[in-house]
């Protein structure tokens, strides 16, 4: 087929038309789950007073209070984690070369948590209490995501170091996360040894992950930062693309490997940290949502990035939502209904994608 220069072929803008329309539907249902979940829980709204309310017409002051104390930042919170974790899983994925790379996996999530608890029980930054609000009240959040992103980023070292290995297998990533995991899982035990039993129980409820504990100063730092990473994803999602093709490859085309694939993984690991240090620990959402954008929009990073970031936002905000209507007034934490779907899609994930 004959084209005249600076033509652009006619399956090329399908191609294009098809990812954008994806993007577009994707952000609609993002939108619709989240007034769903504004309008539901113990007490549920109609949709028409929630939009009356987000718009600044007053229907009631108990709705108000609803909205804008409780379910508005729950809601956001849910968004900007999904999308963070989700985005953190795609980089990951790709620099790495390994389907299974997550930061849950890889053991940067447990780093990152452990991190947290040792800046709140060791270096004072927060307190702990018991209450039906939250568990732990975090008065330094900036030194807290700093201790959390230095132990991420020291588990983040030891996958890109195996990663730089010749001939490095999944199998060997795969395993090398477990064991960081595992470390820090460790770790966190012996700080809960030395806890008394208010600390003990306070912990153990922050590593659950519970959206509804970060205010609106929390969200405005996880916003920021999460959005910020992203950008510089999708920036670099041609160098990503370029890595896909293969390591020769992208070195062939002028992509510095270890630069692109070293910042990746240190911006994922940050994002990482920033949301667990908030908000605990939520498993698997960073491992399916990518694979689910990829089943559904491809491999081509300018559009799998942004699919993952609403694809985990819709998964993090319908498992929050869950949590908070199947035994309503109680409220599950939304890291058990994560880890209860995210185990048997990654056995599903490890089994078939070996078989390829």
């Amino acid at each position: 087929m004959h084209f005249e220069k600076g033509e652009i072929p006619v399956d090329y803008i399908k191609y294009i038309s098809r990812k954008n329309a994806f993007i577009i539907v994707a952000f609609l249902l993002l939108c619709f789950s989240a007034a769903i979940s504004l309008s539901v829980g113990s007490v549920s709204y109609m949709l028409k007073d929630i939009f009356k309310t987000l718009l600044g017409v007053h229907v009631s002051k108990t709705l108000d209070a609803v909205i804008f104390n409780i379910r508005l930042p729950q809601v956001i919170a849910a968004i900007v984690a999904g999308a963070g974790l989700a985005v953190a899983g795609a980089v990951m994925q790709s620099v790495l070369g390994n389907p299974l790379a997550s930061p849950f996996t890889l053991g940067i999530a447990q780093a990152a948590a452990f991190g947290a608890a040792f800046s709140v029980m060791v270096l004072g930054a927060g307190f702990m209490r018991s209450s039906t609000a939250d568990a732990v009240a975090i008065v330094r959040p900036g030194l807290t995501t700093m201790v959390a992103f230095i132990a991420s980023m020291v588990a983040t070292g030891a996958v890109v170091l195996i990663a730089q290995v010749r001939r490095g297998s999944p199998d060997v990533m795969i395993l090398a996360g477990v064991a960081i995991g595992s470390l820090c899982s460790a770790g966190t035990m012996f700080l809960q040894y030395f806890a008394d039993d208010t600390q003990l129980a306070s912990i153990v409820f922050w590593t659950f992950g519970d959206l509804a504990r970060a205010g609106w100063k929390e969200l405005g730092i996880m916003a920021a930062i999460t959005f910020s990473c992203i950008c510089f994803f999708v920036a670099n999602a041609w160098n990503y693309n370029a890595i896909d093709s293969g390591e020769e490859t992208a070195i062939s085309l002028g992509v510095n490997v270890r630069l692109v694939r070293f910042m990746g993984m240190s911006l994922a690991s940050l994002a990482t940290a920033v949301i667990i240090a908030f908000v605990g620990v939520i498993g698997f959402v960073g491992l399916i949502g990518p694979h689910m954008a990829r089943r559904l929009i491809g491999d081509d990073n300018r559009y799998l990035l942004l699919g993952s970031c609403i694809i985990g936002g819709i998964l993090l905000l319908a498992a929050d939502t869950a949590a908070r209507t199947m035994l309503a007034p109680r409220v599950l934490p939304v890291a058990v209904l994560t880890s209860f779907v995210g185990a048997p899609v990654f056995l599903y994930l490890l089994v078939k994608g070996y078989r390829r």
